[in-house]
């Protein structure tokens, strides 16, 4: 068993940084999913900082970043620097989702205003 969501995600996807481990567990992504959904907000930031301490970088799939920042985001909603975070992470990887940035940044915005 995985001890941390950044140690299930090192063993899934790899590290760009660090070797990938041998766990001999099954590595099925939907079992990754189920835990990244249920994750509680500093255990998917460490995860992201982890793996993608970049942004553009890291090898956890567009995907699962995407779901990681929506996860995080609705736990952490009113963090304008999370926000813009997850903003630039959509920008690197749009521009399917650029409209979606562009409301982050303005939520963040709107956040650091009040």
């Amino acid at each position: 068993m995985h001890s941390t969501l950044t140690e299930h995600a090192r063993c899934l996807y790899g590290d760009e940084y660090r070797p990938t481990p041998t766990c001999g567990l099954e590595q099925a992504e939907h079992y990754f999913v189920e835990e990244l959904t249920f994750a509680d907000a500093d255990s998917i930031l460490a995860m992201l900082r982890e793996l993608c301490p970049h942004v553009a970088d890291g090898h956890l799939p567009v995907r699962i970043r995407n779901l990681a920042y929506r996860l995080l985001l609705l736990q952490r909603p009113n963090h304008p620097a999370l926000l813009r975070e997850a903003a630039h992470s959509l920008w690197m990887h749009g521009p399917d989702w650029d409209h979606i940035a562009q409301d982050l940044n303005k939520q963040a915005d709107a956040l650091d205003t009040t």
